[in-house]
């Protein structure tokens, strides 16, 4: 034992002051791309719509509305039950949709509902296939076209049914978890299943019109972003970080862009998967990563016009020459959209728990959507936020009994969220 001591080295002390291992991840931002001041910059914001329908997500330039009208102040005017709310096993992923007068719900058991904008139940169809549980799977999303509503679930189905009764049309087997929300344009629906297959189906009869693969992957964030569709392209975005453009008629793929990256102090950004649906704008895709990234794309080429090193959660929402986004230390963030270059982030609720020790789970934001001169952020922990997209500044905020559980959506003046515990709430 004295032999082993005297050939012991002495443990030398390194001078300077003693960080938490966690300090970084108390301050959300990724060193190489923090912010080093945020900026108060004018933004000219196209002048309000009345929209009466909200369709589809905010992916595809026909059916977003880039500035929906409402007011400055919006409270609770009704809430109506949806179904089943959140639970360990099974979540609700899907946002509302607007259409014909009636907002079409999505539960955390694949029971659609439909609702008046009254707040009156009309009907509700369990798409639980008859030899499952409705426990047994999870996620999906919904569309209107075609007079027809299209709504993909975790049990692997695309289904068609009669937004005035609820009646079924016809079902397609995707073979695989239909997670994502669907996109339906001029005669064909378009939807991601398994995080790894897109598929276009025709709307009037739910036959396969063509697919599309990329490479598979273990580990997925819950829920495939929907496909944005234009004229020409259709735009897919897979849990590999895979981004694919193809010809929306007959599938040929045009090009590939592939989101890679990580932070070092996130663990989580190992999942690669798109978080958000690709956004079309011009000649402009924006889309960000779970891996860390947010890019704008070529349209025609795919090639990369600007990477941002921050992971965005969810959808991405251009307008005004600026792009807002969620990014993965929840942060709302606006950038400039000609050069991706940060103008102001704002933190928004986090850890839900946080010590020196330990981080516990996250508060879950939904969005962002611009509307009312405004920029919203639905939150689980039981508010709406609303932020002035000049300099990021909260100028107002209302509470969602429950906790949001989707992004917030807007149509007739009137902004829709549903809640973790099942609810469709209306704010006006």
């Amino acid at each position: 034992m004295a032999v082993l001591a005297g050939c012991a080295e002495k443990e030398e002390i390194l001078v300077g002051k003693r960080e938490s291992i966690y300090s970084v991840l108390s301050s959300g931002v990724e060193p190489a791309s923090a912010i080093a001041e945020n900026k108060s910059q004018s933004i000219r914001l196209p002048s309000q719509k009345a929209n009466a329908e909200w369709t589809h997500g905010a992916g595809s330039p026909q059916y977003r509305t880039a500035h929906p009208a409402l007011g400055a102040a919006p409270t609770l005017v009704w809430s109506a039950p949806i179904g089943a709310g959140d639970s360990k096993r099974n979540r609700i992923v899907a946002d509302p949709v607007v259409a014909g007068g009636r907002i079409f719900t999505l539960d955390a058991h694949a029971t659609v509902a439909a609702t008046s904008t009254a707040g009156a139940a009309v009907w509700s169809t369990d798409l639980t296939p008859p030899r499952d549980s409705a426990q047994d799977a999870t996620g999906g999303g919904l569309a209107y076209g075609d007079g027809k509503l299209f709504v993909s679930s975790g049990f692997g189905l695309l289904t068609a049914l009669d937004p005035a009764t609820g009646q079924l049309l016809w079902q397609q087997d995707l073979l695989a978890s239909g997670s994502g929300a669907p996109t339906y344009y001029k005669g064909l629906v378009y939807v991601t299943s398994g995080d790894d297959t897109g598929w276009a189906i025709e709307a009037d009869t739910g036959r396969v019109r063509w697919q599309l693969g990329a490479l598979p992957d273990t580990g997925n964030i819950l829920g495939a972003p929907a496909p944005a569709v234009n004229n020409k392209f259709v735009i897919f975005g897979y849990g590999d970080g895979e981004v694919q453009a193809a010809f929306r008629k007959g599938g040929m793929r045009q090009w590939v862009s592939q989101l890679a990256g990580s932070q070092r102090d996130r663990a989580l950004t190992r999942l690669n998967d798109i978080t958000g649906e690709p956004v079309i704008e011009g000649k402009s895709v924006y889309v960000g990563s779970n891996a860390g990234r947010m890019v704008a794309l070529d349209l025609d080429t795919g090639e990369r016009k600007w990477t941002a090193k921050q992971g965005a959660i969810g959808t991405m929402w251009p307008v005004g020459g600026s792009v807002f986004a969620i990014n993965l230390q929840n942060q709302l963030m606006r950038l400039n959209a000609r050069d991706g270059s940060a103008i102001w982030s704002v933190q928004l609720p986090n850890y839900v728990k946080y010590t020196q020790r330990k981080a516990s789970e996250v508060y879950a934001n939904y969005g962002p959507v611009v509307a009312g001169g405004r920029v919203i952020v639905a939150t689980n922990d039981g508010l709406l936020r609303f932020f002035d997209p000049t300099d990021g500044q909260q100028v107002y905020q209302t509470e969602v009994p429950g906790g949001a559980s989707t992004s917030a959506v807007v149509a007739g003046r009137t902004l829709y969220v549903v809640s973790s515990k099942g609810e469709l709430h209306a704010f006006r």
